[in-house]
């Protein structure tokens, strides 16, 4: 890679990225660095951002806000698919990667640059995630992925490097390695890698914890429109202010907290703590409405696919070409799934208490306990006949054979 010339660096303003501009400078033959930071709605992490990247040596610094393309774009088309990864995680981080690894590549092709890098480490999923989008988008931009190969090996490394350099550091307090965007904040490290210990109180940054929760519950009513939210509490919004409001009716009333322990695509397990207030009531929300507007048959598919779909965006495979294919299915799906849904938020807890739709499958007529005229019962034994005939005729097989 000495050919490399310029590069394009996936930039956060931590440590870990910071040193990594002096560190591909010193390394690759003084090359030109651009660092690069996408704003998905992480707040005022991003305001030291620009200054810190150019006193840390980049040439140039790109700051994108991201945050309503990332909503309609990608978090959107995943709640539509029902998508969860190892039936907890909301895929906060996975889906949060290839839009991030897209304006690399943009901003790589606007500026002639010859490789892309990012600071993720050689042990996790995100290294994957960022890989797999330029290699889809520019296959022919080279890619440096420091952790994999630098002699940095602790964070005492980092600082020791950093300070030979005079890279600005700012002192923190943190306890947790931390990812945030609009959609959720993440914990991993420190007390929480022992599976045995349980979250403290003060892991929570966003959402606060169900025994902090007001006594008295809360309702909220979220309206779709093909399967997107639309509106909260009858008021129209657009997606990044409907889920900043979703965001603060949940945090409020303990809502979204997840606790697992996930399988990483690279062969290892983790612990996570994430919290997604608002996450966690559209995808309550949503399902809600499916129960109500998609039949059988397409309702136990779509649960097939959206275990599939979750594994995709977990495994980096944003741009895939099965996908995209999925996303065609999907989005058939969603054409009914318009309607308004009232929940119930208590200490943590998703309660049902209603919902509606033009598309509702649901029928009183049909369903009632009470005399109808629509429905002849004597109907159903015919039915269980047929359906239950390869059960008969196994049993008198059996009986033939004296099994």
């Amino acid at each position: 890679m000495s050919d490399i010339k310029k590069v394009v660096l996936a930039y956060s303003g931590g440590l870990d990225t910071s040193v990594i501009i002096p560190w591909l400078k010193e390394n690759y033959n003084g090359c030109e660095v651009i660092a690069v930071c996408a704003d998905i709605g992480q707040g005022d992490e991003l305001d030291v951002v620009h200054d810190k990247a150019l006193a840390s040596g980049a040439s140039k610094v790109f700051i994108v806000d991201l945050t309503k393309p990332f909503l309609e774009e990608y978090v959107w088309q995943t709640l539509k698919a029902g998508a969860v990864y190892e039936g907890k995680y909301l895929l906060g981080t996975s889906f949060a990667r290839p839009i991030i690894a897209k304006a690399l590549v943009e901003i790589a092709r606007q500026e002639g640059a010859d490789a892309i890098a990012h600071g993720a480490t050689g042990k996790g999923n995100d290294q994957v995630r960022f890989e797999l989008t330029v290699k889809a988008l520019a296959p022919d931009l080279q890619i440096v992925a420091p952790w994999r190969i630098w002699d940095i090996r602790s964070r005492e490394d980092a600082l020791a490097y950093a300070a030979k350099h005079n890279v600005p550091v700012a002192t923190s307090n943190k306890t947790y390695s931390m990812d945030r965007n609009i959609w959720h904040l993440s914990h991993e490290g420190s007390d929480l890698e022992d599976p045995w210990n349980a979250p403290k109180d003060n892991v929570y940054l966003v959402t606060k914890s169900p025994e902090q929760a007001p006594d008295e519950p809360a309702y909220v009513e979220i309206e779709f429109e093909k399967g997107i939210p639309v509106a909260v509490d009858g008021e129209k919004l657009g997606a990044v202010e409907l889920l900043t409001k979703l965001n603060e009716i949940g945090a409020a009333n303990g809502v979204g907290i997840t606790d697992i322990v996930e399988n990483r695509l690279v062969g290892m397990k983790s612990r996570g703590v994430y919290e997604n207030p608002g996450g966690a009531i559209l995808y309550y929300a949503h399902r809600e409405l499916e129960y109500l507007t998609l039949d059988r048959a397409t309702f136990h598919y779509k649960e097939t696919v959206a275990i599939r779909y979750g594994e995709l965006v977990y495994d980096g495979m944003w741009f895939s070409q099965l996908r995209e294919a999925l996303d065609a299915f999907v989005n058939q799906t969603q054409e009914t799934v318009t309607g308004t849904v009232r929940l119930k938020l208590y200490k943590g807890n998703i309660i049902s208490a209603g919902s509606k739709s033009p598309y509702s499958l649901y029928s009183e007529e049909f369903v009632t306990f009470g005399r109808d005229e629509v429905y002849n019962q004597a109907d159903a034994e015919g039915f269980i006949n047929l359906f239950g005939l390869p059960l008969k005729v196994r049993a008198l097989m059996q009986q033939k054979e004296g099994k």
